[in-house]
């Protein structure tokens, strides 16, 4: 006899959050792509001081920082998703998952460097 001590069947429940999350950034990065493009067309950028004017306001900055962490984390879940279901060896899963994680860190950084340059 199997005696069941939670109320829900195990792993009922794995990866909704992400799945939730990927979906939220989803929505975070067409946000932002709409309001930039209204941004762009209001102003039409010509040169390349005008394209330091756009990006000279806190707001405009801390915007793209949020979505470049969204463009990310959902680059993230995505890949993280296709080494799980394609990379069936543990060692060689973990050390792509590495990879991965370690250069989208990379791009954060190189991305917070550019925009407070």
């Amino acid at each position: 006899m199997v005696k069941r001590y939670s109320k829900t069947p195990v792993g009922a429940h794995y990866g909704l959050r992400d799945w939730l999350l990927q979906r939220l950034t989803a929505v975070v990065m067409a946000a932002y792509t709409v309001g930039f493009a209204i941004c762009l067309a209001w102003h039409k950028p010509a040169t390349h001081g005008d394209w330091k004017a756009i990006f000279a306001g806190g707001f405009v900055r801390l915007a793209t920082l949020f979505f470049f962490l969204a463009l990310l984390y959902h680059a993230w879940v995505g890949m993280r998703d296709i080494v799980m279901d394609y990379v069936k060896p543990t060692g060689i899963r973990l050390a792509l998952q590495s990879v991965i994680g370690g250069v989208l860190i990379l791009y954060l950084i190189w991305a917070a460097s550019i925009l407070w340059r």
